[in-house]
């Protein structure tokens, strides 16, 4: 017996959801509030694939009911779901209109659902962001120090980069106890770390923001970090390769890998070395370093071996 599959497009926002469930055919509002969405899941069987837009945290109670209910979904890129209904022909915008695009999104994409998040894993995601927010506040405010020219608010402004540098130690302290805690996410991360420039932040940050890394082909795994190049060519015009779009904490970390990679370690110093001796921009240059590294780690964590182990196999 084939059973097709439902789709349904949710437009999420701070106090409401907008449904469209291709099944019933009209759109539906409801709270976004837990006892609402856990009554409207309800209703819902595994055949149901389930699309809405990436929003931080008002998606939050829609994600965790979906995977204790074991309903598949898939949170995308605002601005791929925009581009979808332009393409549709659809210029009007509204909740009910989105909601109703996402299912169509759905059925006519298939995107890729998103793999189980156990909640340790969710932990070190918000561990994560948090330490990257902290990180970047303080290095604004050295900025703002070194243009203060009163004595009293630099130190003031001084006294402030203390705090914040106890706090992400405080943070990163959390996070390897966090990782030493769950086997699951230790072994994942000793993998990691035999990789030469991957340190404890890139780390996290892959642990975190990518647990479908194993699980994908190199192509996609470079696409969802927004590694994979794409043509910009027009005719006999052949334009200059780009890079965009997936995960950027990924894609930051892993270039900061690669940075640290070609300083210090063979193959990806020799690697970089040919790339530039061949004409290609430094930074170009480090963009390759960093999908190398990545296809190198999905592979790894695909036969759950180290790196000088999996470069020899």
């Amino acid at each position: 017996m084939i059973i097709s599959l439902r789709y349904v497009g949710i437009d999420v926002s701070k106090h409401h959801l907008d449904i469209f469930d291709e099944a019933v055919g009209v759109p539906q509002r409801i709270a976004n509030a837990p006892h609402a969405i856990t009554e409207l899941v309800a209703r819902w069987r595994c055949d149901a694939l389930v699309v809405f837009e990436a929003t931080g945290v008002y998606d939050r109670e829609l994600r965790e009911a979906l995977r204790q209910a074991g309903i598949r979904f898939a949170r995308i890129n605002p601005a791929r779901a925009r581009d979808f209904a332009r393409a549709c022909g659809q210029l009007a915008k509204t909740d009910p209109i989105d909601a109703r695009m996402l299912a169509a999104f759905a059925r006519a994409m298939r995107p890729e659902t998103e793999a189980v998040i156990t909640p340790a894993r969710e932990a070190l995601t918000w561990l994560a962001k948090r330490r990257d927010q902290m990180v970047l506040t303080r290095s604004q405010e050295k900025n703002r120090r070194s243009e203060a020219a009163d004595r009293a608010i630099v130190s003031r402004i001084s006294r402030f980069i203390d705090f914040l540098d106890e706090e992400i130690a405080e943070i990163e302290a959390e996070i390897s106890a966090l990782i030493k805690a769950e086997p699951e996410i230790s072994e994942d991360a000793q993998l990691m770390r035999t990789v030469p420039g991957v340190g404890p932040v890139a780390c996290t940050q892959l642990i975190a923001q990518m647990p479908e890394l194993g699980r994908l082909g190199p192509k996609q795994a470079a696409a969802l970090a927004g590694l994979a190049p794409f043509n910009v060519d027009s005719g006999t015009c052949r334009g200059k390769r780009k890079i965009g779009g997936g995960r950027k904490r990924v894609r930051d970390a892993l270039y900061m890998a690669a940075l640290n990679a070609v300083r210090r370690a063979d193959p990806f110093k020799v690697f970089y070395a040919r790339l530039r001796q061949a004409g290609k921009p430094a930074k170009l240059a480090l963009i390759a370093v960093a999908r190398k590294l990545l296809t190198i780690l999905n592979a790894m964590m695909r036969d759950r071996k180290p790196y000088r182990t999996a470069s020899s196999a």
